[in-house]
């Protein structure tokens, strides 16, 4: 996997693709639309932020690029990268317990926040990608 130079993409699966972290700039694209949805991406080197409909839904720190992000019947799932361990940021629904995975290994069980926010770290320093899926539990 590499950064996405178009800053998101659709992939032939009908996942999104998303977030260039080589960029020294703040860069952003609005009004992406994918399944009738409009996502905004904005991303760099120090962040990479996913929005749709105006609405939260990926935030890393620093800057990563992911791949094939699909909604799954029980939460969402994606490949990430990045030249260094990240915190993520992803929705939820408020109040709900989820269990992350990463590479298939439970990572992870907790409680969104009040806001519907799912917190974890990932080790990407050392990786070439990582796979996360987030599920309610």
């Amino acid at each position: 996997m590499a950064v996405i130079k178009n800053l998101i993409q659709t992939e032939a699966d009908g996942s999104i693709s998303f977030g260039n972290y080589e960029l020294s700039a703040k860069k952003k694209v609005s009004d992406y639309e994918h399944e009738g949805n409009l996502y905004k991406v904005k991303t760099f080197s120090d962040i990479t932020r996913l929005e749709r409909n105006e609405m939260f839904v990926y935030e890393s720190v620093p800057g990563t690029a992911v791949s094939h992000l699909r909604y799954t019947d029980r939460g969402m799932e994606f490949t990430v990268e990045g030249p260094k361990d990240a915190q993520i940021t992803v929705e939820g629904e408020s109040g709900t317990f989820y269990d992350v995975y990463i590479n298939d290994e439970a990572h992870a069980s907790q409680k969104a926040s009040l806001g519907g926010k799912i917190s974890f770290s990932v080790e990407l320093a050392n990786e070439d990608a990582v796979s996360v899926r987030i599920e309610r539990a």
